[in-house]
């Protein structure tokens, strides 16, 4: 395993990391261990034990992850605790005290005396951003605990805005950021420039679902990212960059691990290997999607709150782009679908309605504001699904 100073920590991070979800009984509701089966909980510890024996000492999960922590406090006691970095995320709320006890449940469930990183647990909008930084806020709450000696470094996690997400680590008031951010999805690159600036820890979200479900790419993907699986390939790319310190994986089973391994003796000879995929990937996008409109279709593209029916312009072409480019559609449907759900990630609405709507005014930086509700009306009949029943 490599490991990455995880900034103003000073942590020794994995570029691994072991995500608490996949792998547990149920995320939709809390159950007491009795409750558990036990094929279901050995699996989860030697999941836990076989990330540890490659290196991956960095286990993650949060208060929301249904039996997560419950099951986690099964085993970490069993566990030498200064070997371990574990991480709980606590979603911030306006009532800073149920916030408090939120985490001392997070502490009971893990049985633990402290955590090594509480994670403010979405601060997706304006609210949530209020809610953490006022006088009396979740911030102050975590800082309350951090002196108690409960928690010793605060982040937030994000599906926010870019905006937002810059907002939010200029405040100087957090050790580290989760976001996401992956090959077809570089957008919080800026995001990821200022916390290298502010010296934060950069962790990385769902690489492997949220970027672009590589565990089962469609055929020309993976042809494009040949020597490498799109998931190797995917790491690689994240991780060729020194500002990111960990991704987050998702494993189910103790096997999940062994395909990102392979990451690892490919690390010191990156560019050399991603170069050519890279150039593969570009060529095919142009070729599918034009010159042209590769290179400027996100150019003066409105937020959605600033579109007429609240379209999410910029998302829905690029969901379009993926599907059209590298044969992704199966992304590209369950992502559109996301929308009209109040999704964080994806906010705004479907295309559906776009013929009701005058663009014009609202695209008028766009250098393609002409085609573009052509392109919005074909992208909802290529990607739409009604929802069953």
């Amino acid at each position: 395993m490599q490991y990455r100073r995880f900034g103003r920590t000073e942590l020794a991070m994995p570029v691994f990391s072991c995500g608490g979800m996949r792998y547990i009984y149920t995320e939709s509701e809390e159950l007491p261990q009795d409750k558990i089966p036990d094929e279901n909980q050995r699996n989860l510890e030697a999941t836990i034990r076989r990330s540890l024996e490659v290196g991956i000492n960095h286990i993650e999960t949060a208060r929301m992850y249904g039996t997560s922590e419950m099951q986690l406090g099964a085993i970490l006691p069993k566990l030498p605790r200064e070997k371990i970095i574990v991480q709980t995320k606590v979603a911030p709320i306006s009532d800073s005290e149920e916030f408090r006890r939120l985490f001392e449940k997070s502490l009971v469930f893990l049985k633990l005396d402290y955590v090594d990183l509480l994670t403010l647990h979405g601060i997706n909008y304006d609210q949530q951003f209020e809610d953490s930084i006022r006088p009396n806020g979740c911030l102050d709450v975590a800082r309350q605990l951090q002196a108690e000696g409960k928690v010793k470094f605060i982040g937030f996690s994000t599906h926010a805005p870019t905006d937002l997400i810059i907002k939010t680590i200029e405040t100087n008031q957090f050790d580290y950021v989760n976001l996401h951010w992956y090959y077809i999805n570089q957008f919080n690159w800026p995001a990821i420039e200022v916390a290298t600036r502010h010296d934060m820890g950069v962790f990385i979200i769902s690489p492997s679902d949220k970027g672009g479900m590589l565990y089962k790419p469609p055929q020309k993907l993976l042809d494009l990212c040949h020597p490498l699986s799109a998931m190797v390939f995917n790491d690689l790319f994240c991780l060729s960059h020194p500002q990111v310190h960990t991704l987050s994986l998702g494993a189910s089973k103790p096997s999940d691990f062994d395909e990102h391994l392979q990451v690892i003796e490919l690390l010191d000879k990156a560019d050399e290997i991603l170069l050519p995929i890279l150039n593969r990937l570009e060529k095919e996008a142009i070729a599918s999607l034009g010159k042209d409109w590769y290179s400027t279709w996100h150019t003066g593209l409105p937020k959605y709150p600033q579109t007429p029916g609240e379209i999410n312009i910029p998302v829905i072409l690029w969901l379009r782009n993926l599907a059209i480019a590298f044969d992704m559609w199966e992304y590209a449907t369950r992502r559109y679908n996301h929308l009209n759900t109040a999704d964080p990630w994806f906010p705004g609405l479907t295309a559906e309605r776009v013929r009701e709507f005058d663009l014009g005014d609202c695209l008028r930086h766009s250098p393609h504001a002409d085609k573009i509700p052509t392109l919005l009306e074909d992208a909802h009949r290529l990607l739409f699904q009604p929802s069953e029943g």
